[in-house]
């Protein structure tokens, strides 16, 4: 009995290994028929792997940043703060051509999504030069602006300037992993994005500290690292949409404007950009005000923002996965099939992170001890830690509906819902809280709580509704 019992499990083992290194190297690319479950697991699986690694090199970033001092990490975070404008106009196009590559193959036409996805990338190619103009120009006043002491401006203005300017890896390694989880190639995505961050974190310790032949450059190495790293996986993407197993395939025939694609592309673009732009922006505001209360509250919440970000980067790969199925199932004319599997995402998701969210509760202390034992920053890291751990319910909901109506191409309805959340509600209540009833930090932290918390119970209500399901793009 107990032979057979084990030989049953030893089984079952092997066929769920089995087809978790099917979804790693994307040996199953249909997801509009069969199991809901299976079709979410074979998107999310290299989607969550991708998220990762990138959560896990924002904190190993961080923590080698850290043995520079409290100086060093208030620059990151307060630069941070800035680049986030340029991760969400990243964001922002990459929903776009997600949402129209998704529906192109659909509706099995691979064709227009390869026209698509050329507009696209020449849209964030301009967009990023423009950028990089302004921060290589205004890399101090930037640190000024954003309330940052002499030192960190003297210190790090370099930091900021190499990262500024180096945005354009950052926009098209955002942009063209858009154009993979549209087509379904997520396991792409995922080789892209580990490639990009192994080779971040190989070179920080060996930059900022000179380990072997190599300079020792501090802030700037670690600077120099990241613009490295994602140049590396941006010409990795190159190469697999020209000569890869993309399903999505580049030619020199696409290289054509197509001014109809483009505008539409810029219609679903622009409220996407502009619905991570206000995320963004609020993000600005709250750390302006943290600011006030000194380096050691920015080092704490930076700290534990970079945890944080650890287990959401994760959820944001189901959230893309339930995106991907969302404009895939419309194109195939499955409206219901693609509603049914964002609720399923979202049950998932939010088991995992209630999950993680005990650890952080109980842990916090000595968590935040792991990166810096400096008294301040540990009771600012362990404040932030578990107020916005509170949320996690609602977080889990809220990302996954967000990036449902995104996918289905509707990027004006969770724009609104941002503009309502971050900078009617998040941003005057940060600020009550925080100095007119001199809560400090804890004040920031219940705010940004309470707003993700409206934020997934309006989404929710608007889901419900529908109305997402007639969006034409």
């Amino acid at each position: 009995m107990y032979l057979g019992y084990i030989t049953s499990v030893m089984s079952r083992l092997k066929r769920g290994l089995r087809f978790f290194w099917g979804a790693v190297r994307g040996a199953e690319k249909e997801v509009t028929t069969g199991s809901i479950n299976r079709a979410l697991l074979v998107l999310s699986i290299p989607m969550i792997l991708e998220m990762v690694m990138e959560s896990l090199f924002s904190v190993i970033d961080i923590l080698f940043v850290s043995r520079i001092g409290v100086e060093a990490v208030a620059t990151v975070g307060l630069t941070e703060s800035v680049i986030t404008l340029v991760y969400s106009v990243s964001i922002g196009m990459s929903m776009g051509v997600t949402a129209m590559v998704a529906r192109r193959i659909g509706e099995k036409n691979p064709e227009a999504a390869a026209v698509a996805s050329v507009q696209a990338i020449g849209i964030g190619v301009l967009v990023s030069v423009l950028i990089g103009m302004v921060g290589v120009i205004y890399a101090d006043r930037i640190l000024e602006l954003m309330g940052g002491s002499e030192e960190v401006i003297r210190e790090g203005a370099i930091y900021t300037r190499i990262v500024m300017g180096s945005n354009v890896v950052i926009m098209l390694l955002f942009l063209l992993n858009g154009i993979f989880r549209g087509a379904g190639d997520a396991s792409l995505a995922m080789q892209s994005l580990w490639l990009a961050n192994g080779i971040n974190i190989i070179l920080d310790p060996l930059l900022i500290f000179g380990i072997g032949p190599f300079p020792e450059l501090g802030l700037k190495g670690a600077a120099i690292a990241t613009a490295t790293g994602r140049g590396v996986g941006v010409l990795f993407q190159f190469w697999l949409l020209i000569r890869g197993s993309s399903v999505v395939r580049l030619t020199l025939q696409h290289l054509r404007i197509r001014w109809d694609i483009i505008r539409r592309l810029v219609k679903v673009s622009a409220n996407g950009a502009l619905q991570f732009l206000i995320s963004s922006a609020s993000w600005i505001f709250l750390m302006r005000i943290i600011a006030m209360f000194g380096d050691e509250a920015v080092a704490g919440y930076v700290i534990a923002i970079r945890l944080i970000i650890f287990t959401i980067l994760p959820s944001w790969g189901l959230s893309n996965a339930a995106a991907t199925l969302v404009g895939q199932n419309l194109g195939a004319g499955q409206p219901n099939r693609a509603e049914r599997s964002v609720w399923r995402a979202g049950l998932i998701n939010t088991i995992f992170l209630v999950s993680v969210s005990l650890i952080y509760i109980i842990f916090a202390p000595w968590i935040i001890q792991l990166f810096d034992d400096t008294p301040a920053v540990v009771e600012a890291g362990v404040v932030t830690l578990r107020i916005i751990c509170l949320g996690y319910v609602f977080f889990a909901y809220g990302m996954v509906l967000s990036q449902a109506f995104n996918g289905a191409g509707d990027t004006r309805t969770p724009m609104l819902i941002n503009i309502f959340c971050f900078w009617l509600l998040e941003i005057p209540l940060g600020y009550f809280l925080a100095v007119t009833l001199d809560m400090g930090l804890a004040g920031v932290c219940w705010a940004i709580a309470i707003a993700e918390t409206a934020l997934a119970i309006i989404a929710a209500i608007l889901f419900r509704r529908g109305t997402w399901k007639q969006v034409s793009i």
